[in-house]
């Protein structure tokens, strides 16, 4: 591919190596394009990029001897005396990164639907609701998010929520080759703020909530900030759907070039949920509810809670922008099923098990609460903390569950490079600070066993912050674990 049809929707300059000379590129054939400095090779074009560990731009000279055809950049680079490669200079590699790569790999996204969803919870539980609702209507959805990457019959496991900008454009691509006509993918703040999603325009862009979170070094500088780059996604869509009822909805779409619509259970909501009732069955919680407004109908989910009639109105909104009739919205609300997000494991009549993802002290205060409306006999809590993380969540979780849980049973997540034992302890230490029961079982399996062993009828219990992973991080190595395994193992062990 030439280098102009590669740079066309870019403002740039072209210098010859760094002679300062405009370079004339109108010839240039690219081989490859790159922005991995292992992946360096003669006619490349290898794009410098800034991350939070290594700066593209320090091996400039490395993409000279290579013979790299080109090298965009940011910054000004030293390249060898009499170099006459050129080098495309942009304001920001990581914005013409996107733009570059949708050139290179045909920009798919034109032969594609798009649907973005921001928000700091639910993102996950919608795009699969999502794309079970268009599924369900005809339609081939590939998915990108915090899980996994779906394209066809592959499952590719996620790094990222959303990927860099050219893993995300080559992901589309080999959708669209696989006959994909649409995709459905969660768009992190910090993919908006590092302009990973760049490069195209959004059919729909979606926003769940928000809620402070992410604020730190290397992540949002405070609250304001991550707003803002939630926001960013209704500068980059054509229609945008938004939480009317979350207070500070009008804050992250200020400023929207998109046409807005509004979900909720407020009247001021262009789709709104009424007539909220419970669902309790042996084994099972969920939710009815009505729509009015854009859509009339009558839904039912099978996971708790008022959170799960916000994520179902959202791909409710975006089903009627695929013309789903009414029958395949409600078969696919009943049937979606998301692993670790408030994922039911029956194992008997008496009481209600799950598995959820809640791993921070905001999620967790979220779900409890939630699963105490269904005023359950008692409500237990299982969890621990990842190690090599701030001891902070570590208390704050403890307290939470303290607080609102009958009985917490403290166990491991990933320890890392910490001992199990050192996080307990300072779980405990937020624990202290409520009137909760607890018990401490270091060994995940034995604790979910306790908790199997000792429920009582009536219970609900909670197994928190697994939730999709299958694997438990112990000093550098990730062992195979997987909670419904070790269910599944317990369940045959009693039957024995």
């Amino acid at each position: 591919m030439k280098l102009e049809s590669l740079l066309s929707k870019l403002e740039y300059k072209a210098y010859e190596g760094n002679t300062g000379r405009e370079a004339d590129i109108s010839d240039i054939e690219i081989k490859s394009v790159v922005n991995n400095s292992k992946k360096i090779e003669e006619g490349c074009f290898f794009m410098c990029i800034k991350g939070a560990n290594f700066d593209g731009h320090s091996v400039s000279k490395e993409a000279a001897d290579k013979k790299a055809a080109a090298i965009l950049v940011q910054d000004d680079v030293e390249l060898p005396d009499g170099c006459t490669m050129p080098v495309i200079k942009v304001e920001d590699t990581r914005y013409a990164m996107a733009f570059i790569s949708a050139a290179w790999f045909g920009n798919p996204a034109q032969s594609l639907k798009t649907i973005g969803i921001t928000g700091t919870k639910g993102k996950t539980t919608t795009t699969y609701l999502i794309k079970s609702m268009l599924e369900n209507a005809g339609h081939k959805v590939g998915l990108i998010g915090t899980i996994e990457v779906i394209i066809g019959d592959k499952h590719i496991p996620a790094k990222n929520t959303t990927p860099e900008s050219y893993d995300l454009q080559e992901y589309m691509r080999q959708m669209v080759d696989e006959g994909c006509d649409s995709l459905v993918m969660e768009v992190s703040s910090q993919a908006l703020m590092q302009y990973r999603s760049q490069g195209f325009v959004y059919d729909l862009g979606l926003f769940t909530n928000i809620e402070p979170d992410h604020i730190g070094p290397n992540e949002h500088k405070d609250f304001e900030d991550y707003m803002h780059c939630k926001g960013l996604l209704f500068k980059q869509c054509k229609v945008g759907i938004a939480n009317a009822d979350d207070e500070h909805m009008e804050k992250v779409v200020e400023g929207h070039t998109c046409k807005l619509e509004t979900f909720g259970f407020s009247e001021k909501a262009d789709l709104r949920a009424i007539n909220l009732a419970y669902i309790r069955k042996p084994g099972q919680l969920g939710v009815f509810f009505d729509t009015e407004g854009l859509i009339e109908l009558h839904a039912e989910v099978r996971t708790p809670g008022k959170f799960s009639v916000y994520n179902a109105l959202c791909a409710i909104a975006v089903a009627r922008h695929f013309g789903c009739t009414e029958e395949e919205i409600i078969s696919a609300l009943k049937n979606a099923k998301v692993k670790g997000r408030i994922e039911m494991v029956k194992v008997s009549d008496d009481f209600t098990l799950m598995i959820d993802y809640a791993h921070n002290a905001m999620a967790l205060k979220s779900l409890l609460s939630t699963l105490k409306d269904y005023r359950p006999n008692r409500l237990v809590c299982l969890f621990g903390c990842g190690g090599n993380r701030s001891k902070l969540r570590r208390y704050e979780m403890g307290e939470v569950s303290g607080r609102l849980a009958d009985l917490t049973i403290i166990t491991s997540d990933n320890p890392r490079f910490e001992e199990p034992l050192d996080i307990i302890h300072d779980i405990e230490t937020g624990m202290k600070k409520t009137d909760g029961k607890y018990v401490e079982i270091p060994d995940r399996k034995e604790a979910i066993a306790y908790a199997i062993d000792n429920a009582q009828k009536g219970d609900i219990i909670i197994l928190a912050g697994k939730g999709h992973e299958d694997y438990q991080e112990i000093k550098g190595v990730k062992y195979p674990m997987d909670e419904r395994d070790l269910i599944a193992d317990i369940m045959k062990e009693r039957s024995l």
